[in-house]
């Protein structure tokens, strides 16, 4: 037996559905069941939860005294370390609730950023959630934070909620985080222009992009897995991919293709969280195409790809082409989607990915053409902007020139016209 092992904390959950509430920000029993995953995932183990209906927020308590004293009930009997709350609170009902409840105070926003601090590994993740999390804090630092410890943004074995940036006696050094937060952009900017960089470099190779987008836990990590051949850990839990990955993947003899498998994304995903992150995320905007992943057996599908659509529009990248990936398809029973730039897989198995390469070329295709070119030596500037810009392959070295194969786009249509001995399909 291990000694070690750290005893997991205890949680009670409590979630909110007022008529005045947005929509999206109102609590139901699938966004209380995706909130016991997270804590899940945080380290902890869910005992109870409350679901409370109302016309409005209690602006003291959020939800309201009667409710609250329940709350504290079920902590009390249970034993519990902390209350989690579907919703976000103010700093007001946070401390209110906290005084009121006897045990830490969570929202969802915060748990998530305390998971995104366990998982970053990469520089600029870290960078990312550190930024995203002293944003979150600043406005909460009077009388909450006394309880922290300095910590790494790498977490350690600290209670949930309390893993980041914490700095002892936070609530005293405002201008501390300010500074930090304004240090944290200047870095992240630094990160924005090597991948502008990058971005050109691939340019110029004439490599494009697909970029990999869904819902957490939509199996984006397992199908990236299955595309490249890659053994990236891809593991059945929420938020286990921070940091981009990107491999080549071939679509046919004459083109390849970077695929990169980004973050995933939920409902009520915290705005500094997706302003932090824009850094990685603003890599959609440049894509040539997008793989929208969705789990079709989840019984939530509508409600998460709309998040994830929100968040493409909001991230600048509606106008790219989208594929909709329904994965986990071998698990589903009832009638397949059907339409244009729609497909059906399953990642663990590799069922329909054939498909999905095949439309992602066709996509690819639709703006340039494969053909077979006879190029004199005298045109040897023609074959060098070629190399540079568009995909060559079958070089051939004849007495009166070079024949080869090579995938155009349309901006050199013009000056491969002259060339072209044989268009291919």
């Amino acid at each position: 037996m291990n000694e070690t092992a750290k005893k997991k904390e205890r949680a009670a959950l409590a979630g909110l559905s007022a008529a005045s509430m947005d929509m999206s920000e109102r609590s139901t029993e699938e966004s209380m069941d995706e909130l016991a995953s997270l804590v899940e995932t945080a380290g902890g183990e869910v005992v109870g939860s409350v679901l409370q209906q109302r016309a409005s927020p209690d602006p003291r308590s959020f939800i309201g005294g009667g409710k609250a004293l329940e709350l504290r009930e079920l902590i009390a009997n249970a034993g519990c370390d902390l209350a989690v709350f579907d919703n976000e609170l103010t700093p007001s009902q946070m401390r209110v609730l906290s005084e009121e409840l006897g045990v830490r105070v969570l929202d969802r926003s915060g748990l998530i950023l305390d998971i995104f601090a366990q998982r970053a590994r990469t520089r600029e993740g870290k960078l990312q959630v550190e930024l995203a999390q002293y944003e979150y804090l600043l406005p909460r630092l009077t009388g909450m934070w006394t309880h922290l410890v300095r910590q790494t943004a790498s977490g350690g074995s600290s209670p949930i909620g309390t893993r980041g940036p914490g700095e002892t006696q936070l609530e005293t050094d405002r201008r501390h985080i300010r500074r930090r937060i304004q240090k944290l952009r200047e870095e992240l900017e630094q990160v924005r222009k090597v991948r502008s960089v990058q971005r050109r470099r691939r340019e110029r190779n004439a490599m494009p992009v697909v970029a990999i987008v869904g819902y957490t836990n939509a199996g984006k990590s397992t199908l990236l897995n299955q595309l490249t051949g890659s053994s990236i850990e891809a593991n059945d839990r929420l938020f286990d991919t921070l940091d981009t990955t990107t491999r080549r993947l071939r679509l046919d003899e004459a083109q390849e293709v970077l695929l990169s498998d980004t973050v995933g994304f939920i409902r009520k995903l915290p705005t500094h969280l997706v302003e932090a992150f824009k850094a990685t995320l603003e890599e959609l905007q440049y894509a040539d195409v997008l793989l929208h992943v969705a789990d079709i057996t989840s019984p939530d599908l509508e409600v998460q790809t709309g998040v994830v659509d929100g968040l493409i529009e909001r991230l600048g990248a509606g106008q790219t082409p989208r594929i909709m990936v329904y994965n986990k398809c071998d698990r589903f029973i009832g009638e397949l989607p059907r339409g244009e730039n729609v497909v059906c897989v399953s990642a663990r198995t590799g069922e329909g990915t054939r498909e999905l390469v095949d439309m992602i070329a066709d996509i690819l295709g639709r703006r340039s053409r494969r053909v077979h070119l006879s190029v004199p030596y005298a045109g040897s500037g023609v074959l060098d902007t070629l190399r540079r810009e568009g995909a060559v392959s079958n070089l051939e070295y004849t007495e009166t020139g070079v024949e080869l194969d090579a995938v155009v786009k349309p901006e050199l249509w013009g000056l491969v016209r002259g060339y072209v001995s044989g268009e291919a399909e």
